[in-house]
């Protein structure tokens, strides 16, 4: 497409007054005014013929297959002109859907080969498909008085899923950490309550773990070895409903809870637990079986993929009912939620109290920044104080529902967003350690 630029039209516009005084003054030498307008005609045709037809610009993508949350991947696209005249300077910019951020406009400068590579950041805002919808580009002569348009409809979808690379990075830390200290994350031998084997006992072992009944058999002391438990059931269940897809620092609540759940279901399908995916809003959604293993968490990881954005607000009654009945021995179930006030907790508790019966309960949330930022500001209005005093006072009903639920047994892990996976490890590995489980 070529359109004339501001230069072109303010040109033609500049002999507008010469164009008046001739029909005014001289009628005949209306000639003139044609000549004017001629010329300029003329100029836009040279402009035209001296820079590169849209035609014979070729777009070419490369964006990886997936994308992450809460993470920024780039994408390259190659420009390329086949022939005719490079032009100077080329404005670029790509269009997506709205589930990924716009990325900034581009301006090219200088062809090597007649081709010129830009990188774009794509930073999803939500899971879900996202989309390369368009790539447009402009141009001018070198004269600058037309623009040459070209819009290249690519329509790539790019698969948005949780930050699985963050989770494998922070495991690797993690892993990585106790390995430089000699320490394991989960001692196998000696330091469980599965009996293992006997062995002749030596000195430094626990003298409680001698068996006297075999030693009097044999004639020799022998001591009781001992395993970690393993095969205990790790369940995830997310309230993906209207509270925990609002954003967080940008991303929403439940993908940061996704990301976390993720690095945890890393670290104990390598200890040999079993874990599911449970999500419910309005309704029960999502529900998987208990997966085993390490190779089982690429399909943890599909199953939280899954899990979609609600605006309605979560049904507690049903939702933990239904985790229930499926629930057939004593299990860890790490409820990922939120609340606002003490009346919408109520129906929470109630449920909470009726799981925590026959299982042990982890309520995981975020710390309410908003509101701990209101209390920490500087009162420079009188408004500032009446907002600080209304935030202490949602934050003191929040500590009354962590009250309520810690006397029920239940576990609270609360905390900012950049320390809730190490949090959810550290109470997971406790909990194991002293075997309530």
């Amino acid at each position: 497409m070529i359109a004339p630029t501001l230069r072109a039209v303010f040109l033609m516009l500049a002999g507008l007054p010469l164009l008046v005084v001739i029909a005014i003054a001289a009628p005949g030498l209306w000639t003139l005014s044609a000549g004017w307008i001629a010329g300029v005609l003329a100029l836009m045709l040279a402009d035209t013929a001296l820079v590169a037809r849209a035609s014979d610009l070729s777009i070419e993508v490369d964006a990886p297959p997936l994308l992450y949350i809460s993470g920024d991947d780039p994408v390259a696209v190659t420009y390329r002109f086949r022939r005719g005249p490079l032009p100077h300077l080329v404005e670029t910019e790509m269009e997506t859907n709205e589930l990924i951020e716009p990325p900034v406009r581009k301006w090219l400068k200088g062809f090597n080969d007649n081709a010129h590579t830009a990188e774009y950041t794509l930073t999803p805002l939500r899971r879900g498909t996202g989309r390369i919808e368009r790539i447009w580009v402009r141009w001018k002569g070198p004269l600058g008085l037309v623009a040459i348009r070209k819009t290249e409809t690519l329509g790539t979808e790019l698969a948005i899923t949780p930050n699985t690379r963050w989770v494998k990075d922070e495991a690797v830390r993690l892993y990585q950490r106790d390995a430089d200290f000699g320490i394991k994350m989960q001692i196998d031998r000696g330091d469980g309550s599965e009996f293992d084997a006997l062995r002749e006992f030596t000195a430094g072992m626990d003298r409680r773990a001698i068996d006297w009944k075999h030693s009097a058999r044999h004639n020799t002391l022998l001591a009781k070895e001992f395993r970690t438990e393993r095969n205990h059931n790790i369940v995830f269940a997310f309230d993906t409903g209207r509270l925990m897809s609002e954003p967080l620092r940008g991303v929403p609540k439940i993908d940061r809870a996704i990301n976390s759940a993720l690095l945890l279901a890393y670290v104990s399908l390598r200890s040999g637990d079993r874990t599911a995916i449970f999500g419910f809003d309005a309704r029960p959604g999502v529900a998987s079986s208990l997966l085993t293993g390490p190779g089982a968490f690429p399909h943890v990881q599909k199953l939280a993929s899954e899990l979609d954005y609600s605006a309605e607000d979560a049904n507690y009654t049903l939702a933990l009912t239904s985790l229930a009945g499926r629930l057939e021995r004593r299990s860890l179930v790490i409820l990922f939620t939120d609340f606002v006030d003490t009346i919408s907790a109520e129906l929470m508790l109630e449920n909470v109290r009726r799981l925590t019966d026959k299982h042990i309960v982890v309520f995981a949330t975020f710390e309410d920044e908003a509101l701990s930022s209101m209390i920490d500001a500087e009162p420079l209005q009188s408004e500032d104080v009446s907002r600080a005093v209304i935030a202490d006072t949602l934050l003191q009903e929040r500590e009354v529902v962590f009250r309520k639920l810690q006397r029920m047994g239940v576990q609270i892990v609360e905390t900012t967003p950049e320390k809730f996976g190490s949090e959810l490890v550290s109470r997971y590995l406790d909990i194991k350690r002293r075997e309530l489980i």
